[in-house]
C-alpha cells in the first residue's frame, strides 16, 4: 500500500532474465518489487524466456510473477488467437505458473489487431487453469477499437479479460514515489487492472508497473 492507494501494488517487468545482478540493480535504484513481469518464451533479440530456475529465484525473493506472452507478430483472426492462447497456456503449464494467474498477450501498437483474435484468445482460457489478459495501448494503434468491438460481441471479454495498460507514460519512479493510479482506458467499459507507467529505465533494463491488488493476489 503506497501513498494512501490502498489497493495498489508496485513492481517491474523486463525482457531480460532476472539475475542476481538485475535484481540488485532494481532494489538499489527503485526498491523491492512486489511482482516481476516476465515473458513465457524466448524470442531472439527481443526477450529472454522464463526458466524454472528463474521462477525459483523470483519467488525466493518474495515476489510474484506476472506472465506475459508475445510470440506472435499480429493479432488477427480467430484461429490465430486460439493458437496463441493455447501456446501461452502450454508454456505456463510447462513452467509451473500457478493456476489462477492471468497471462497477458502483448498487443503492440503497430500490430494489426481485430476483435476475432481478442475473443478467441479470451475464449481459449475458459477451460484452462489460467485467465486472459491483454497488454495494450488504448491511445495509439488499433487496440482500442478492436477491444471495444470484441467487448460488445463477447461476454468472455467483458467478464473475464483484464487489461494491462501501456499509457500514459509519466516515467519510471522508485517504489516510494509512485504516481496516482490513472492508466489510460479503452473508450468502452474494461477491467484495467495494471499500468506500465514507466518504460526503459536509465538505471536498469526494466519498466515500472502498478497493479490493483485484486490482480496481484491472483498471481503466482
Amino acid at each position: 500500500m503506497y501513498r494512501n492507494q490502498r489497493s495498489i501494488n508496485w513492481g517491474v517487468d523486463s525482457a531480460a532474465a532476472v539475475t542476481q545482478e538485475l535484481y540488485e540493480c532494481v532494489t538499489s535504484s527503485y526498491g523491492q518489487p512486489d511482482f516481476w513481469g516476465r515473458y513465457l518464451t524466448t524470442i531472439e533479440n527481443v526477450c529472454d524466456g522464463l526458466t524454472p530456475e528463474e521462477i525459483h529465484f523470483i519467488r525466493d525473493q518474495g515476489m510474484k510473477i506476472m506472465p506475459i506472452y508475445n510470440n506472435f507478430s499480429e493479432a488477427v483472426g480467430e484461429r490465430a488467437g486460439a493458437v496463441a492462447a493455447r501456446n501461452a497456456i502450454f508454456q505456463a503449464r510447462r513452467l509451473g505458473i500457478l493456476e489462477g494467474s492471468f497471462i497477458f498477450a502483448t498487443i503492440e501498437n503497430f500490430f494489426n489487431v481485430d476483435p476475432a483474435w481478442l475473443i478467441a484468445w479470451s475464449d481459449a482460457f475458459y477451460t484452462s487453469p489460467y485467465r486472459p489478459g491483454f497488454l495494450g495501448d488504448p491511445v495509439e494503434g488499433g487496440f482500442n477499437e478492436a477491444y471495444c468491438n470484441a467487448s460488445e460481441a463477447s461476454e468472455s471479454i467483458r467478464q473475464q479479460a483484464v487489461i494491462f495498460s501501456a499509457e500514459p507514460e509519466p516515467g519510471t519512479t522508485p517504489k516510494n514515489r509512485i504516481p496516482r493510479y490513472n492508466p489510460a482506458r479503452p473508450s468502452c467499459d474494461a477491467n484495467v487492472w495494471a499500468w506500465q507507467y514507466g518504460r526503459d529505465s536509465e538505471n536498469c533494463p526494466i519498466d515500472t508497473v502498478l497493479m490493483e491488488t485484486r490482480l496481484y493476489e491472483a498471481l503466482g
